[in-house]
């Protein structure tokens, strides 16, 4: 987006920021059997994940697509927020949190939250190309009644990724999602047929702040912008964040018949409670 803002404000000007920008990443210097071993080891990894059937809310059939949107800001008598409440790990706790209420309140055993997280590999405070793969992905698993204490869930968390890093594991699903220009989606689908495909009890991502070079885009200047996924029938309900103009948003996505508006309400309370956020208008 940044580079197409460039080019309507800019039109014949100079490459943005004096650089000629990154369009492609560029070529991965590891032979291709190399990277062939790496995503072979990814999806052993993904073998794995069957033996974690996840439990969703979703239906069948599937309705359409609902979505409500808030914003949020910190109350001015609240203390400075520490880093790890600005972690995924930390929202993600708290979204478990507002997801173990639900499955409770629908008498759902209490097996593990199974969900996939994109991890950001570029490099922090740079665009990155704007073609080409720059993602990671990791399961991340705990059992609802995990979520009944979020400091400790969001430390066990981030011992996960921790440990994906060190085993290498992060590097091969990397590698995977680029042989997916080999291999078709159906061949990882084969890897999780136990599970019907469904792979996620729920969705959960931090697209993180929108930047503030886009103070102005396309001739307007911006006075929000949240990003607004479309969830999967599978698993039906997801949970989102973003920041903009110094306002925290939070978009509640799901298909309808998953949940009731009265679902949608706790669970927005909940993880409003949990980030310590007042309403705005």
């Amino acid at each position: 987006m940044t580079h197409l803002v460039h080019l309507d404000g800019h039109a014949g000007d100079a490459a943005w920021g004096g650089a000629v920008p990154v369009f492609v990443r560029a070529a991965d210097s590891r032979s291709f059997g190399e990277r062939g071993r790496l995503a072979r080891k990814s999806l052993e990894y993904m073998r794995t994940l069957p033996r974690a059937v996840p439990v969703s809310p979703a239906r069948e059939p599937a309705g359409r697509v609902c979505f409500r949107q808030l914003s949020f800001a910190e109350p001015d008598s609240a203390p400075r927020p520490s880093r790890h409440t600005r972690e995924i790990w930390w929202r993600l706790a708290v979204v478990g949190k507002a997801m173990r209420g639900l499955w409770e309140q629908r008498h759902v055993p209490d097996v593990p939250f199974l969900l996939p997280i994109a991890v950001d590999l570029r490099p922090k405070g740079e665009l990155g190309p704007t073609f080409g793969n720059m993602l990671a992905f990791h399961f991340a698993r705990f059992r609802p009644s995990d979520a009944a204490d979020v400091p400790r869930l969001a430390s066990a968390l981030r011992g996960q990724i921790a440990d994906a890093v060190r085993d290498g594991q992060l590097e091969a699903n990397e590698v995977a999602m680029d042989f997916l220009q080999y291999r078709p989606l159906a061949f990882v689908r084969r890897a999780v047929r136990r599970t019907g495909g469904a792979i996620s009890s729920f969705n959960c991502a931090d697209v993180m702040d929108f930047p503030a070079a886009l103070e102005r885009c396309f001739g307007r200047r911006v006075v929000n912008a949240y990003h607004i996924p479309a969830v999967p029938p599978r698993p039906g309900i997801g949970v989102f964040f973003n920041r903009c103009a110094g306002r925290s948003n939070l978009v509640v996505a799901w298909i309808d018949g998953v949940v009731t508006d009265d679902d949608v309400t706790r669970i927005v309370e909940t993880v409003r409670e949990g980030m310590g956020w007042i309403e705005t208008a």
